[in-house]
């Protein structure tokens, strides 16, 4: 082993046994912030009924299946990982998620990703699918 990488290696148990007695360390802490709140099915469908898009609109724009949101609602699966984190953005800061506004209902119609024009209110989709 060359000497340098065995003194890293020194200074390095030296600093983890310091840490285990309680040194004070020049460390760099992060504070995360705490995970989103659970959310109920009622929630859900008052955030999309609020929003004025239909289950598939909304589920577009949380990039998940309509099946997934008919479930949410439904109260068989708990929104959880980052669909829950999404969702919570979009409860909180809907303009953020949703086009212009919290009422969706005052945009036309919004140009997915893949080149999908999807009208809001309607599952309405033209184009052809890429597969």
């Amino acid at each position: 082993m060359k000497a340098e990488l065995f003194d890293q290696l020194v200074g390095a148990m030296d600093e983890a046994v310091a840490h285990h007695r309680g040194a004070k360390l020049n460390l760099r802490t992060t504070t995360l912030p705490d995970p989103p709140e659970p959310v109920t099915s009622e929630t859900v469908k008052r955030v999309r009924t609020a929003a004025n898009v239909s289950q598939a609109v909304f589920a577009r724009y949380l990039n998940v299946s309509t099946k997934t949101v008919q479930a949410w609602e439904g109260g068989t699966r708990p929104v959880a990982g980052p669909a829950l984190l999404l969702f919570q953005i979009a409860r909180e800061h809907p303009g953020v998620v949703f086009p212009v506004g919290t009422g969706a209902s005052s945009v036309r119609g919004v140009r997915p990703a893949r080149g999908r024009h999807i009208a809001l209110g309607s599952v309405a989709a033209t184009g052809s699918k890429r597969r």
